[in-house]
């Protein structure tokens, strides 16, 4: 997933842009006194949605591919003007800092960090935005990405993008987990453990072909992905 991440900073124009950006992929901030996850361990939650190692960088990947697709809407149906630069750039970043926010827990997955629970990431990530002086634009992409529900709420078209695509990314991972994790029980299995989104699209998708047999037959072959014991 860090390599699709990479790709897409590739669409960058801005030059400058782009290998500012690029500093936060390869080099998170590291000068805060608290431990911090590696980006291609970190999952996006600890329970709601990308719950798994790597959930970060999926989720980052399929914000920024649905966020593509919103600007293609708006214009070529709407007719409108989106700066995709601040529209990649945002959707990249927004959850970097969720690196600082969760921690391994001794089952094998993840909780909430001590000091993730005292400061958010996004709090976190616009405050090194400012600090590192980028677009105004693109911090508030970030500020803006939890939409309605957050501290701002977009007011650029960019912002608006971003935050739409996270609500979607989000959504439709945590109705997935949640969907392989009942079926799993149905068949049996009494702590189901999901370790990737393709995992739990696997099991659904296993349902609806194959009846329960297919469910049963990933139990098989995946035993380790689908169960913790």
């Amino acid at each position: 997933m860090f390599n699709h991440v990479m790709n897409y900073l590739d669409l960058i124009q801005d030059e400058n842009l782009k290998i500012r950006v690029k500093e936060f992929l390869v080099d998170p901030p590291s000068d805060f006194d608290a431990p911090c996850l590696k980006l291609d361990k970190c999952p996006a939650g600890a329970y709601q949605h990308h719950s798994y190692e790597g959930g970060l960088l999926e989720h980052t990947a399929s914000i920024v591919k649905i966020s593509l697709t919103l600007c293609d809407i708006i214009e070529e149906y709407y007719e409108g003007r989106v700066n995709r630069d601040y529209v990649i750039a945002g959707a990249i970043l927004h959850d970097v800092m969720k690196c600082y926010c969760y921690e391994e827990s001794e089952d094998g997955g993840f909780r909430g960090s001590e000091f993730g629970g005292r400061v958010d990431h996004l709090t976190l990530m616009v405050a090194e935005l400012m600090k590192r002086g980028l677009p105004l634009e693109i911090i508030h992409v970030v500020a803006g990405h939890h939409g309605d529900v957050g501290p701002t709420k977009p007011r650029t078209i960019e912002a608006l993008i971003v935050s739409l695509a996270d609500l979607v990314d989000s959504e439709l991972n945590s109705k997935l987990l949640r969907a392989a994790e009942y079926l799993l029980k149905r068949v049996g299995v009494a702590k189901p453990r999901i370790l990737s989104g393709r995992d739990a699209v696997k099991v659904v998708s296993a349902r609806d072909h194959e009846g329960w047999e297919g469910i049963q037959r990933l139990l098989k072959e995946n035993p380790k992905r689908m169960t913790s014991l």
